[in-house]
């Protein structure tokens, strides 16, 4: 068990939801536009982040009928272990403040990056589909999210990077030639930061290829998994890369090397070579394989130690039937806490004695199973 008492107030259309008797398997059916999707976006919010939508707060705040009187939303879910309950998590938007993010643990005021230190969440969404096919900076995102459900400070060595980044970028751009000392101080932050992330991110593909190397290529198929640095992954190396390409990054107008240029390369294995077949030429139908291949492994790794929670919108109804049943039966050997959507129970018929069921309609939730 991981989440249960879970509230919804004034999130997008849900005015005041509340799901309790959570179980390990966890469905939420209705039509589509119901509002099956937000609460997994409100669940999402429980983690490091942006939410599986990566909206903006003031996005996710009720509308009409959903609305508070001051414009804010929160979400809620008490945190509960075989032994019983462990804490209480949640996350909310104040009206007045729409950009600022309110993190609480057990009551007291808490950062969003410390939500990773009590659960590791993950989640996979139609949107997702085209992660092959998308921008390198779309899948150093996917990484790094992976990589916080395994190891919460990732979030901060990121965090801190990126901030960096900007001021040496707004620098670099800028009309007056940069201060050295300051672009050192900079780059001293940039490189401390970028080292452990890259580490980071490297440890998390090793882990997550030889989780990958054990399974079977049916009936999902198997991803290979290679990262490519974008630069130097060691400190002292990264600090004087930086000072050396500060001419050419200043006539660029931004930094051209480092960690923010990591790349992901993922290709089938048992197609196309020794080395597989590269994910952006596979079919549709392959490249869901793999997603899903991806997020089950991650989430064998990301359960063990923290309560895990998957949250898997719209995936069974896009399976055969053997292909339906081996995910249930792979959800089961994860330990996580899955949450599922779909238009139907049809899809859902393996595991429907054993799950959790609600109704979603226009906001509202009915508990039926």
């Amino acid at each position: 068990m991981a989440l249960d008492r879970i509230t919804l107030a004034h999130f997008r259309n849900h005015a005041a939801t509340r799901l309790d008797g959570a179980r390990a398997f966890n469905l939420l059916v209705g039509e589509n536009g119901a509002g099956k999707t937000n609460v997994l976006e409100a669940l999402s919010l429980l983690a490091p982040g942006r939410g599986l939508r990566r909206a903006a707060l003031a996005e996710m705040a009720g509308q009409g009928a959903a609305a508070a009187a001051d414009g804010g939303f929160a979400v809620s879910a008490a945190l509960a272990t075989g032994d019983g309950e462990a804490g209480m998590l949640g996350t909310a938007m104040q009206g007045d403040r729409p950009t600022r993010r309110l993190v609480q643990v057990n009551g007291a005021e808490a950062s969003a990056v410390s939500l990773g230190e009590w659960l590791a969440l993950g989640w996979l969404t139609p949107a997702m589909d085209r992660l092959f096919m998308d921008s390198a900076s779309a899948r150093r995102r996917y990484l790094d999210r992976l990589a916080v459900a395994l190891d919460p400070g990732h979030a901060r060595h990121a965090t801190r990077y990126e901030g960096a980044l900007r001021e040496r970028n707004r620098l670099l751009a800028g009309d007056m030639e940069p201060d050295p000392a300051w672009l050192s101080s900079i780059e001293a932050q940039m490189a401390a930061s970028g080292a452990s992330l890259a580490a980071g991110r490297a440890r998390l593909v090793d882990t997550l290829a030889a989780e990958l190397a054990k399974l079977p290529d049916e009936p999902f198929a198997r991803p290979l998994l290679r990262l490519v640095p974008g630069g130097a992954v060691d400190e002292s190396q990264l600090i004087r890369d930086l000072a050396a390409q500060r001419p050419r990054d200043r006539a660029a107008g931004r930094t051209l090397n480092g960690p923010h240029r990591d790349e992901l390369e993922v290709a089938m294995h048992g197609k196309g070579g020794a080395e597989g077949m590269p994910a952006a030429l596979c079919s549709t139908g392959e490249q869901k394989a793999m997603l899903i291949a991806l997020t089950l492994a991650h989430a064998t790794l990301a359960a063990k130690g923290r309560p895990g929670v998957l949250l898997l919108d719209e995936v069974a109804a896009h399976l055969d039937p053997l292909r339906r049943a081996a995910m249930f039966e792979r959800l089961r050997e994860t330990g996580a806490q899955v949450w599922l959507t779909g238009t139907e129970m049809a899809p859902f018929s393996d595991i429907a004695g054993e799950a959790a069921v609600w109704r979603v309609a226009a906001g509202a939730v009915e508990r039926v199973g």
